[in-house]
């Protein structure tokens, strides 16, 4: 019996001089568990309001909002392509610019014809530097330009470590979406500063969140378009431009494929087909100029986040290991 007696005794001293800490630590644990609660909170009311809301209330019409015509760069790729004819759905006149005349020929017909639109295709040979940018300036003088969209080129960014790629087709790969979609935007831009209305929405992809084995191209061009946007939102804002970066994740296309960065198996919630995520994508003009584009999306960007970027890696080499 003394010795259970001089076990409780020792416990309540122990008890007695440690409540402080106790206390502290409890404290601590409620700030945490408080400050991840109002993360939480504003997370939601965000996704809320830039998701949901714009989609709701009536806002005013984007050729008031923004200008008459849009230039479309990368309209080869599907999302692009969808882009495209959402804005023609709203009345918008399209200006193609491309290096293959016959992969926007039949959509620019088939626009002008669907919705009543002007359509331009200007064809450019950026491989001729600067002297690219004489027909795209013939093509933009005395038109209200509201909206330059550049999308990234996935196409050329095929599962290969760097040092597998040719060296033609990187210099093609950051010369298409790096090199040329910051030449599009110095072309459009001065235009938009001048009437101080007007939008720049690059479209790039949510690679550029996380690195992903065998596609260090993929990810360092898509990251490079992402900050130049949030730079030059910065930059232009005040000027009345709005800057939109739009990283979205998987997008299948209109034939079931795949056309984003990581491969999906068929079209469903979190892989819409490209005129699902092209409608939800410019009602967020305006609102957000940082958004995956589509609300599902966001809550995988949310999730993703959450990950630490060592276990992210980890789980990238046990996956390549095992496939």
């Amino acid at each position: 019996m003394a010795a259970v007696d001089s076990f409780q005794l020792l416990y309540r001293e122990i008890s007695r001089s440690c409540s402080f800490y106790f206390e502290t630590l409890a404290l601590v644990g409620a700030l945490y568990t408080a400050s991840r609660a109002v993360i939480l909170l504003r997370d939601c009311c965000t996704l809320v309001r830039v998701h949901f809301l714009p989609r709701m209330i009536p806002i005013k019409r984007l050729t008031q909002r923004f200008g008459d015509w849009a230039v479309i760069y990368g309209a080869s790729q599907p999302v692009a392509k969808a882009y495209a004819e959402e804005l023609a759905r709203h009345g918008i006149s399209i200006i193609f610019v491309t290096q293959d005349h016959t992969s926007v020929r039949d959509m620019a017909a088939a626009l002008s014809q669907s919705y009543g639109v002007e359509t331009v295709v200007v064809l450019a040979d950026f491989s001729l530097d600067h002297a690219a940018s004489k027909p795209i300036k013939e093509a933009l003088r005395g038109k209200d330009i509201g909206f330059l969209v550049n999308c990234v080129d996935e196409s050329l960014a095929s599962p290969r470590s760097l040092i597998e790629m040719p060296e033609q087709s990187l210099l093609d790969l950051v010369n298409k979406n790096v090199a040329v979609a910051t030449l599009m935007t110095r072309l459009v831009l001065p235009g938009m500063v001048e009437r101080s209305r007007g939008a720049v929405i690059n479209i790039s992809s949510g690679a550029c969140c996380r690195p992903l084995p065998g596609r260090v191209t993929l990810t360092a061009s898509t990251g490079y378009l992402d900050h130049f946007s949030r730079a030059l939102h910065l930059e232009y804002s005040s000027k009345g431009i709005f800057v939109q970066s739009l990283i979205p994740f998987q997008i299948a296309s209109r034939g079931g494929h795949p056309s984003s960065s990581t491969a999906a198996p068929q079209q469903g919630w979190f892989a819409p087909k490209p005129e699902v995520y092209a409608r939800h994508a410019i009602s967020t003009l305006g609102v957000s100029h940082r958004t995956t584009g589509y609300w599902p999306h966001t809550l995988q960007y949310g999730l993703m986040r959450c990950v630490p970027e060592w276990i992210w890696v980890l789980g990238s080499h046990v996956f390549l290991s095992s496939s």
